[in-house]
């Protein structure tokens, strides 16, 4: 017998959202002459797709779903017989017409916020073609060895390892000492990206932030040899130089607001100063920058070599340990002279220590930050003075000023 639906305010919701969505992807396939499917096409597609949604909510059946999938592809294989183009197999719209569909059903079943989010994915991947394109050209294969080596990093070796406490005091953790090589080496991994895929053509601004997420250290290393070598370059050595430290100051702060983010609070009270004086000598050379030529890339190693990778989680583990020991042998100031001395050539391992230290409520909040914070001043005073003896007087007072 026939009956009549009580009116849902949600049901009309999420059919415009649903609606919407192909709406937004059709909008971008319009651009595309030869596409088969555009504005109308998507967001009735994505209108079935939560009407399926409905029917097989109500009878309980994934029935309904799998018949406007395969009507939607009878109807994709009727077109593109009627008007066959050797020259655009039409994958790509193919391919978004199914996703469009399947996220209309996602909306229907509750999945609103995702299914948003995939179709702005979706738009985005469908309209930056020719760009990915390009980045794709111009991977070559150390840069494909560099993802494939990522990956195994992050989805092969981390999920296999223990989550458990090892060792003296439980301070060695391999499912978490491995969690901070795959965070350390993917942001390395961005910065060496940038500098391998688009160069020095944006100039030294750009070579200075991904230089920083890359190896600051190796960054300051080069431009100082180049400000000897050419004393007209010393403006923009230290531009480059003074902004690749920044961005390490700002790159430990992200890292505490994911490891630790109760300690990020704490931290800013070195951070702040830190970036304002950076910024102030960043502003000076800047004004002093004249025509220097192009910028220089550094040479930096590939953070996910094996090898680079395992060296920086065994130093991650010796200094965690030793942070772990000394706290409980000699106090924090062990821990603080283990700061100072580790921090000179590498920030991350003692910094990603006292992280951890503290998440583990093994370090208190203000011993944390101060060893952060004695790493970081250890670490620039060592750049800064690598950039004087081997960049001259000229660029060490650039630096400093």
């Amino acid at each position: 017998m026939p009956h009549s639906v009580p009116f849902d305010p949600e049901q009309i919701e999420a059919f415009l959202i649903a609606i919407g969505i192909g709406l937004l992807i059709g909008l971008e396939r319009e651009r595309v002459p030869s596409a088969r499917a555009g504005l109308r096409t998507f967001g009735l597609v994505a209108m079935l797709g939560a009407l399926t949604g409905l029917l097989g909510q109500q009878l309980q059946s994934i029935a309904p779903f799998a018949v406007g999938m395969a009507v939607i592809g009878t109807m994709i294989v009727a077109a593109y017989l009627r008007h066959p183009d050797p020259s655009d197999p039409g994958t790509t719209s193919v391919a978004a017409l199914m996703v469009c569909y399947c996220l209309g059903t996602a909306v229907w079943l509750g999945y609103a916020k995702i299914a948003v989010m995939l179709a702005v994915g979706t738009t985005v991947l469908l309209y930056f073609k020719t760009q990915l394109r390009g980045i794709a050209t111009r991977l070559g294969p150390r840069d494909w060895i560099s993802i494939l080596q990522f990956s195994v990093l992050s989805l092969v070796i981390l999920p296999i390892l223990p989550n458990e406490e090892f060792g003296p005091y439980g301070a060695l953790n391999p499912y978490q000492v491995w969690w901070m090589v795959v965070l350390i080496s993917g942001v390395s991994l961005a910065g060496y990206a940038a500098l391998q895929l688009v160069g020095a053509k944006h100039g030294a601004a750009f070579v200075g932030i991904f230089g920083g997420l890359a190896s600051s250290t190796a960054t300051t290393m080069v431009y100082a040899r180049n400000a000897r070598g050419s004393p007209g370059l010393a403006s923009m050595a230290a531009l480059v130089i003074v902004l690749a430290n920044l961005v390490m100051v700002v790159r430990v702060s992200v890292i505490a607001a994911v490891v630790a983010p109760g300690l990020l609070r704490a931290l800013l009270v070195i951070v702040v100063p830190a970036l304002v004086l950076g910024t102030l000598a960043l502003v000076w050379n800047w004004r002093k920058l004249g025509n220097g030529g192009d910028a220089v890339l550094p040479q930096t190693t590939n953070p996910t070599e094996l090898r680079t990778a395992l060296g920086f989680g065994a130093l991650y583990a010796f200094v965690l340990f030793c942070a772990a020991w000394l706290s409980d042998y000699a106090g924090t100031g062990g821990l603080y002279v283990l700061a100072v001395v580790s921090g000179f050539t590498d920030i991350d391992a003692i910094a990603l220590s006292s992280m951890r230290l503290f998440s583990l409520e093994r370090l208190e909040l203000t011993p944390a930050v101060i060893a952060i914070g004695l790493g970081m001043v250890a670490n620039l005073s060592f750049k800064t003075i690598m950039a004087v003896v081997i960049g001259g007087r000229a660029l060490g007072i650039k630096v400093l000023a």
